[in-house]
């Protein structure tokens, strides 16, 4: 090789060293939870989703899951998450439904809709993208990162026979079915997973919703009430998110994002299945404990429908972020009754 063509070769090999891209920057995630890394499916699947980046990253992103009250309260992660305080959460928007009604429509829906037309709509419809509309402008990036089956309607230490049983009874209560709850006479509280024992076993509340059988067993419930309650109208399918601050996601590289991503939709898909599978041996255990297991009346359920229906069109009428994301979701769901009806059995 001549001086001449050395000369290029060298040139050619240093144009190539500016040109190449710069390595994408290691970041580290620290990840809050409201539900303890040990809580069957809630708290498993976010110490899941952690340990899947960490291992397809291959160093390039570090996700470090914390229990709830270790770095911040089990319900304080929307605020954390907006100021930058914590880099990402693990929960579900339901526990922020007071700053915005509209959220809790991308948590859980009563009456909604199940897994699959949950997903749909989120993924395939316009769900993901409002959701953002709402956390964007609040320095909060949102995807969905989990989802679980329906859960029980109930813990209950005495049977209910009638509508007016649950008039006055103190019940933990999630999202938007609290309101109809509140609309049957119920005082509704809502407590993290780990504040609702204690307060059962006080007497704080005298009764409880809180997730699915195994998840309840989980947590011992069965213990101190021995009536459960189907089917859970509240909450057919419950979507868990994965909250970043907005500043952290847009730091990230594209390949970062799309590991992010990757790692929840194989985490919806991991949990999803692993619900469906657990909950038959987790009633049978209960069972067998002493627990008997109701279904609510058809008339009972007509009755909350109503109250639910009735509830929707106030908070629409309050809120235009609640009016446009309802009327998105019932467009979608309109369409996909459709098919809904044609190809699966009642």
């Amino acid at each position: 090789m001549n001086r001449t063509s050395k000369a290029i070769t060298a040139a050619a090999m240093l144009a190539g060293v500016v040109a190449a891209p710069a390595l994408a920057e290691e970041i580290k995630i620290n990840m809050p939870s409201t539900f303890a890394g040990s809580l069957t499916q809630l708290g498993t699947a976010g110490v899941r989703f952690a340990d899947t980046v960490n291992l397809i990253s291959g160093g390039d992103i570090e996700v470090k899951f914390y229990d709830p009250n270790a770095l911040i309260p089990a319900l304080e992660i929307y605020d954390n998450v907006s100021t930058g305080a914590v880099d990402a959460g693990w929960s579900t928007s339901g526990y922020w439904g007071a700053k915005n009604s509209a959220l809790n429509l991308f948590a859980a829906v009563p009456f909604g809709p199940g897994p699959g037309e949950y997903l749909a709509w989120m993924w395939n419809g316009d769900g993901e993208k409002l959701m953002n509309e709402l956390y964007h402008p609040v320095g909060i990036h949102g995807q969905v990162c989990g989802i679980v089956s329906p859960e029980t309607s109930g813990w209950f230490k005495e049977e209910i026979n009638s509508a007016e049983d649950l008039a006055g009874l103190k019940m933990r209560f999630y999202g938007l079915g609290a309101l109809v709850m509140q609309k049957m006479g119920v005082d509704t509280q809502l407590l993290a997973g780990g504040d609702i024992y204690p307060a059962l076993e006080r007497g704080t509340i005298d009764a409880t919703e809180f997730s699915m059988p195994a998840i309840d067993q989980n947590l011992g419930f069965y213990n101190l009430a021995k009536h459960n309650y189907f089917p859970g109208w509240h909450q057919q399918s419950t979507i868990q998110e994965l909250l970043v601050n907005k500043a952290v996601w847009d730091g990230m590289t594209d390949q970062q994002r799309a590991i992010i991503t990757t790692a929840c939709r194989a985490t919806v898909a991991t949990q999803l299945a692993e619900g469906e599978a657990i909950q038959g041996k987790a009633l049978l255990e209960m069972r067998a404990e002493g627990v008997t297991t109701h279904r609510w009346p058809d008339e009972f359920l007509d009755t909350l429908e109503a109250e639910w229906n009735g509830i929707a069109i106030e908070m629409a009428e309050e809120n235009p972020d609640f009016d446009r994301v309802w009327k998105n979701l019932q467009a979608f769901r309109a369409d996909y009754k459709v098919w809904k009806d044609l190809a699966y059995l009642d």
